[in-house]
């Protein structure tokens, strides 16, 4: 039950689509415009860095709330549940992000919300998620590219400091519920970056600067 009312929390928080809401303000819907994803890279490109810091704001910070309101609720009764908690916040705050009922489903990618879980699950993961990210997009100007090695790469860090005991006192079931979890939202974003990865594969993916906006 616990599982279910922090999933929907972190829906709940995923809901407010930072790019959709800015967009309205003015006078358009993201959606139309750009690669018509309602995310902070379309709104970069759309609207300019402005707005793109903003929007990558608004879609972080929905998520740290989520994660800060689970653990807060459940962290004193359950502490071995406390990180599979947050995950579970992360989840919801995804679905809300990528498929919000109000927009007939149609949202963002969810990198963003992957940022503040970043923020709020451990504090090992901001370093690790800023070397991750930036080294690949900075080098390359594909933002695709760098959210592509992030998730694995987040994987595997929550793997390795799992068996280091990091995330004590959680039981090695709680542990492997955490991975199959946090690997399904790998996936997920995967699904969600297909036409990116075969651009990628195919040296025909868009290149995104931060400070030059788009005028198409």
């Amino acid at each position: 039950m616990n599982r279910l009312i922090c999933l929907l929390i972190g829906y709940a928080f995923g809901l407010i689509q930072g790019a959709y809401i800015l967009g309205k303000l003015h006078g358009i819907d993201i959606r139309d415009y750009g690669s018509g994803n309602s995310g902070t890279t379309n709104a970069l490109r759309v609207m300019g860095p402005k707005a793109g810091g903003i929007v990558l704001l608004v879609d972080a910070l929905k998520c740290v709330a989520a994660v800060l309101i689970v653990s807060a609720l459940f962290g004193k009764s359950e502490p071995g549940m406390l990180y599979l908690y947050r995950i579970y916040a992360t989840a919801g705050c995804v679905l809300g992000h990528d498929y919000p009922f109000y927009m007939k489903f149609r949202g963002g990618k969810g990198v963003a919300v992957i940022a503040g879980f970043v923020l709020s699950f451990h504090w090992t993961f901001f370093p690790v998620a800023v070397i991750v990210f930036f080294v690949p997009f900075l080098t390359t100007h594909y933002v695709s590219l760098g959210s592509l090695i992030l998730y694995p790469s987040l994987l595997i860090l929550m793997i390795i400091e799992g068996c280091l005991g990091v995330y004590d006192p959680a039981s090695k079931a709680v542990l492997i519920e955490m991975y199959i979890l946090f690997g399904l939202l790998t996936a997920m974003a995967y699904y969600q970056h297909r036409a990116n990865l075969k651009r990628l594969l195919s040296g025909t993916e868009r290149k995104t600067y931060v400070f030059h906006k788009d005028k198409k």
